[in-house]
């Protein structure tokens, strides 16, 4: 009978014996290799009572399993990996009317184009794009995160990381302006708001996008119309994760804490944007400067 340690050791046996493929550029031998490795990674984990045991064993896990994703992609005749996952076929919906506030889009914006922003993508690559791809290491506890709010200052790329993951995993992109919502379609929002989902749902898999939440769910935006679109929006929300394993959702705000209680708790985690740091800007400006002559 197997104990903690030896669900460890086997791991790690398994692991040198995939490193050793992986170094000598046997792919195909060294993948499942690593697939073995991280079901007894994953066994230990599950047991081991020692957080610090646990926390040190986590960190293996998640370099172990990147690397099996890398090599996946290899072996798939290179191609790139958001691959893994089927195209979207073309709605039928979002046609005029109320639907035209809807946006509807296949971005293709690559980890690399988004600069800085390091810790944000980490955090999506643990919490979206690894459990999409090897959805058999995280059930239970560590299920797959859904819904996420961006917040942060204002022109930190919080749309264009969102439109980055939307990309790494093939999901069709859906989204809507708060603002738009506020202004434009004030008394219909909260069936622009089911639409919203409905539609995401009929072209799932699909990422919904709430620019400008703060605008639509903040304190002290009460009248009847405003009360009916935050029910349907905390309604929809409620079925992320359970009946609509497909969805996913981002927010983004600049004010967060203007956001009331029952919307902030539907948001499975929080990822801080902040302004760029100076080798962000660097890349920011080669990036815009590319091909451009500057007198």
């Amino acid at each position: 009978m197997y104990s903690y340690g030896s669900f460890k050791d086997q791991a790690i046996e398994y692991v040198k014996q995939a490193v050793q493929e992986d170094n000598a550029g046997n792919y195909a031998k060294a993948f499942p290799l690593y697939m073995n490795a991280l079901e007894y990674f994953k066994t230990y984990l599950k047991y081991e009572p020692n957080l610090k045991m646990r926390e040190a064993v986590q960190d293996k896990f998640t370099v172990y399993l990147r690397r099996a994703e890398e090599i996946r992609a290899v072996l798939d005749e290179g191609q790139p990996s958001h691959t893994y996952f089927r195209p979207v076929a073309k709605p039928g919906g979002c046609e005029t009317g109320l639907n035209s506030a809807i946006k509807r889009e296949n971005p293709n914006v690559k980890w690399s184009d988004v600069a800085g922003l390091e810790r944000a993508k980490q955090a999506f690559q643990e919490a979206v794009i690894l459990p999409l791809k090897f959805p058999q290491f995280f059930t239970g506890k560590q299920q797959q995160q859904r819904t996420f709010l961006l917040y942060g200052p204002s022109g930190t790329g919080k749309s264009y990381l969102a439109k980055a993951v939307a990309t790494e995993v093939n999901f069709t992109f859906f989204s809507v302006s708060s603002s738009n919502l506020v202004s434009k379609w004030k008394s219909e929002s909260a069936k622009l708001v089911s639409s919203l989902f409905q539609t995401a749902r009929e072209n799932a898999p699909a990422f919904i996008f709430i620019d400008e939440i703060d605008t639509l769910y903040g304190e002290g935006n009460e009248n009847e119309a405003s009360t009916k679109t935050k029910t349907e929006l905390i309604v929809q929300m409620q079925d992320i994760g359970y009946t609509d394993q497909k969805i996913l959702v981002i927010a983004t705000t600049n004010a967060p804490f203007a956001l009331d209680q029952p919307i902030r708790r539907r948001f499975d985690k929080r990822i801080y944007i902040p302004l760029p740091d100076l080798k962000a800007r660097q890349h920011m400006f080669k990036a815009r400067a590319m091909n451009k002559i500057i007198e």
